[in-house]
């Protein structure tokens, strides 16, 4: 099937007699016959559900569908896109181990690698996308279990040249970890490119309305775990806590996602309800409809501010001469994404000004959901970062990060232009 049909078809079918619409199995628990096949379920020799935690049909079938649409094998869904980049790391990694990791990725995650998981005993070094593979491959040691990236950097919107990642990791026997929240499996689909593992937060263009906090985490069921079984022994040697099972052993391309399942989701829990995944199938339905939109509503806003001589700079990889362009060419021909960073001539405090003199456009904690919006991260989802840490990650004092929403283009552009002539 085509991504499109994917997008409507995938994850779930029902058989005769079915509900055509995937039905919300909103069930902390599922009653079985026997307890000798509970038994089952819980050592991991049977398939099924039996405890929400850590499997629900409504999850799953939602997993499936964003696996197939990225071209993997085999998905999860988490509580939050927090989680799904915590548990893509701590799957892999544990106390004395270390990851490397572009510097342009989001606030939040910046601060969970950096701060909450070294607290976990895990260190990370944090590495410029933009530098070449030999400085990249510098940053790694005997200990590193995995390189992550962002395919559009939040908010600096830096595009990841993957498959460049992809041989720096694989030459020292890691996976690729990318996060492809803002371009959608729609616009690149990073395991084609070289990624082993792609994470999103569901809670942006896929859902797509605001609704619904959620993460997904993706296995292409490409790295062979077993080829650097010394690496990642949580894998390859059998785990107690399951009567020694040894993941790559039973579940083969599903080692990965089954151990995250099995462990981490079993202790830690961060499971998206059942309600709440049924929302995000919904979005999931016209993703592909959406983020067309976005991206034609953001190309003719790019335009526009880039000849407003009340803007000083703008950032957009559909902009020819834009610094990314070529890169998003071949990563993403169709287009990138909704999202567009600039500065306002005046600085911070103009900056300021223009957020809050916009009408239609409303200054929330959010990005990339069906209407537009607006954020200063220096103030917000970066606000944790010191003045060098901001200037890795590409966020300057003035940077106004805008999500172009679906919205007609011709009010998008008018209401930016009375914000900007109000903030001069």
């Amino acid at each position: 099937m085509r991504i499109d049909t994917k997008c409507i078809q995938s994850g779930y079918a029902p058989k005769n007699g079915e509900a055509r619409i995937l039905p919300i199995y909103q069930s902390t628990t599922f009653k079985y016959e026997s307890t000798e096949q509970m038994g089952r379920l819980f050592d991991l020799e049977e398939d099924g559900y039996f405890y929400t935690r850590l499997a629900n049909p409504t999850n799953d079938a939602v997993a499936a569908k964003i696996a197939d649409l990225e071209g993997g094998v085999a998905g999860m869904l988490t509580s939050s896109g927090q989680s799904a980049c915590f548990y893509s790391i701590f799957n892999i990694c544990e106390a004395g181990d270390h990851f490397v990791c572009s510097t342009s990725i989001y606030g939040g995650t910046y601060n969970l690698f950096s701060v909450t998981m070294k607290k976990l005993g895990i260190d990370v070094t944090f590495v410029d996308p933009d530098a070449p593979a030999e400085e990249i491959s510098a940053a790694f040691r005997p200990n590193t279990k995995a390189l992550f990236g962002e395919t559009i950097a939040n908010p600096a919107l830096v595009v990841l040249d993957i498959e460049k990642f992809a041989k720096v990791a694989h030459d020292h026997g890691v996976p690729l970890i990318v996060d492809n929240t803002f371009a959608t499996p729609i616009n690149c689909r990073p395991i084609e490119w070289g990624a082993d593992i792609v994470v999103h937060s569901t809670t942006k263009y896929m859902d797509g309305h605001a609704t619904s906090v959620g993460g997904a985490i993706v296995d292409s069921g490409n790295f062979d775990w077993e080829a650097h079984a010394d690496k990642f022994p949580g894998l390859t040697t059998p785990d107690e806590s399951y009567h020694g099972v040894v993941y790559t052993e039973r579940f083969g391309k599903a080692a990965y996602i089954t151990k995250a399942t099995a462990t981490l989701m079993r202790d830690l829990g961060s499971i998206p309800s059942p309600h709440n995944s049924f929302l995000l199938n919904l979005g999931l339905e016209t993703l592909a409809l959406r983020v067309r939109k976005h991206c034609e509503n953001a190309q003719k806003v790019a335009e526009f501010l880039s000849k407003n001589d009340k803007v000083s700079w703008v950032s957009f990889s559909g902009l020819e001469g834009d610094k990314y362009h070529d890169l998003a060419k071949k990563y993403m021909p169709n287009g990138s994404c909704g999202v567009i960073s600039f500065g306002v001539k005046g600085g911070r405090e103009s900056a300021v000004k223009f957020m809050d003199s916009l009408k239609l456009a409303a200054i929330v904690t959010h990005v990339a959901d069906a209407r537009t919006s607006v954020l200063h991260p220096a103030s917000h989802t970066h606000r944790q970062m010191n003045d060098e840490e901001l200037k890795a990650a590409g966020v300057t004092p003035d940077l106004i990060r805008f999500s172009v929403g679906i919205e007609d283009a011709d009010d998008i552009i008018e209401d930016i232009e009375n914000a900007l002539c109000a903030a001069q």
